[in-house]
């Protein structure tokens, strides 16, 4: 992942309620939830959650499927996984005690 890549959903989670949004969606499992039922339990007026669901989609961390007439979201695993991947790729790298450790292994 590049790390323009990697500022860019950093940037979409920086705020608080896409963070809600998004760990809403993250507890759903691969089922995701409904546009209405997210907008239920997180109590975010609809235009609101539009927006953030926009600023989310963009991102690539989630991912929305139209069944009839309800619209669902659900968080995009992969993309998560590689997120996070990211972040820990390089623990410890340039730590003396971490190397140390690696080179007895």
């Amino acid at each position: 992942m590049k790390i323009d890549d990697v500022a860019k959903k950093l940037e979409a989670l920086g705020n608080p309620t896409r963070l809600k949004i998004y760990r809403a969606l993250v507890r759903a499992g691969e089922a995701g939830t409904p546009v209405g039922r997210l907008q239920d339990k997180l109590k975010i007026a609809p235009s609101t959650l539009s927006h953030h669901l926009k600023t989310l989609v963009a991102a690539g961390l989630i991912r929305q499927q139209r069944a009839a007439t309800t619209l669902h979201c659900h968080a995009n695993y992969d993309v998560m996984r590689g997120l996070v991947d990211f972040m820990v790729a390089e623990c410890c790298a340039d730590a003396a005690e971490c190397q140390e450790t690696k080179s007895a292994a």
